[in-house]
């Protein structure tokens, strides 16, 4: 008996509406710009590099306890508990050896998960407290990345990682880490951000370290949208210039939806929709935050209807227990997205990349699409399934 799907579909066309399985989410391509690396670690690393630093204050020294909880610790509710998660994982990260293991696990990490670009950001004035100096962390980081992508390689999947040099919001090191991004530019760093509580410590005050990006033609995103609201995304953008928004969910703010379904974009969302923007939206970490209560309910689904420059993101791995296949599979399951959805989000994340035009659309042309298009193929010739 031929079913309804075979009975409907013409030879040769892929079925309309068909959402991808959960090992096709994870062999599909995917690109990721908002990462950061202490938010990332192997809970067994931690465990090892604790041991070998002699860093004491881990509160389990079992790996699979201690995994446990930092997601639990994360989903607490509590902001005390989540910003000390992150205290433990920079703890033992403050030794050249330590910061190269944890680079280079990171992007074997997300090979094997299909990512084959990805941004990955942290901030050096964090990885001092061992002696090293600025230019000795982001050596250590980008050798550690080279190492991963090599052994990536090795195990048959490809990966390219470039670093987003972070400043701390509340510190006043955004110049100086600026400089460092500008002079490690083309060696592995690709551009820079800040990071940090939104509330109280508006982008504007770091002025100078944009006008100095901007004069010197280099890339930079801002934290902006997620704890904060509107002012954060207009400060980020008119007195700032960021050429992406990290998070940017709150522009659902400026977003009026009548009782009919139709649609109203604020000035704001309209200049952002038109100019293209990107959004690094990281919907698990969002409901972790409480700035979404469910995916259902978080902006992605409009936002993409409205065809914003949006794109999928992992925020912090470790603590939210997400991956890009998770983050993906989470929004197949609640929009019946279909590969021609996730390819969408996919050549959004590629074209907003900071590394050069003729780069981006070599990886849209030669790695994006021919792998979406192999993985629609399945459905067409089953025998061509991996």
């Amino acid at each position: 008996m031929v079913s309804e799907s075979e009975s409907t579909v013409p030879q040769g066309v892929v079925p309309a509406g068909v959402v991808p399985t959960a090992e096709q989410i994870r062999r599909a391509p995917k690109v990721l710009l908002h990462d950061h690396l202490d938010g990332g670690l192997r809970p067994a690393t931690i465990v090892k590099l604790a041991r070998e630093t002699g860093y004491d204050a881990l509160p389990e020294t079992d790996a699979g306890r201690l995994e446990s909880w930092f997601r639990e610790s994360a989903d607490s509710g509590s902001l005390e508990r989540y910003l000390e998660t992150f205290s433990h994982t920079v703890g033992v990260m403050q030794t050249r050896d330590a910061l190269f293991r944890v680079a280079s696990e990171c992007a074997q990490d997300l090979a094997a998960d299909g990512v084959v670009y990805a941004e990955v950001r942290y901030a050096p004035e964090q990885h001092l407290l061992g002696g090293l100096t600025l230019e000795q962390v982001v050596e250590a980081v980008d050798e550690g990345f080279r190492e991963g992508e090599r052994l990536a390689r090795a195990a048959g999947h490809r990966i390219r990682v470039g670093a987003l040099l972070t400043a701390m919001r509340h510190a006043a090191r955004a110049l100086e880490i600026a400089e460092l991004a500008n002079r490690y530019r083309d060696l592995g760093v690709v551009g820079f951000d800040i990071a940090g509580a939104e509330a109280g410590h508006p982008p504007t005050r770091h002025l100078d370290a944009f006008e100095y990006l901007k004069r010197e033609n280099n890339h930079f995103t801002i934290h902006a949208g997620e704890a904060f609201g509107l002012p954060s995304i207009w400060q980020a953008l008119q007195w700032c210039g960021a050429d992406r928004l990290g998070h940017g969910m709150r522009i659902i703010d400026d977003i009026q939806v009548g009782d009919g379904g139709d649609v109203k974009l604020g000035r704001l969302a309209a200049y952002v929709r038109d100019k293209r923007i990107p959004l690094e939206l990281c919907p698990s970490s969002n409901l972790q935050t409480g700035a979404a209560p469910s995916y259902a309910e978080h902006p992605i689904g409009l936002l993409r209807r409205l065809h914003f420059r949006a794109t999928v993101n992992t925020d912090n791995r470790l603590m939210s227990g997400t991956s890009m296949s998770n983050e993906f599979g989470h929004l197949v399951r609640t929009f019946r997205y279909t590969l021609d959805d996730m390819q969408w989000f996919t050549v959004n994340a590629m074209k907003s990349a900071f590394i050069p035009f003729d780069e981006r659309l070599a990886m849209i042309n030669d790695v994006v699409k021919p792998g979406y298009a192999a993985l629609k193929s399945e459905w067409l010739f089953p025998s061509a399934a991996v």
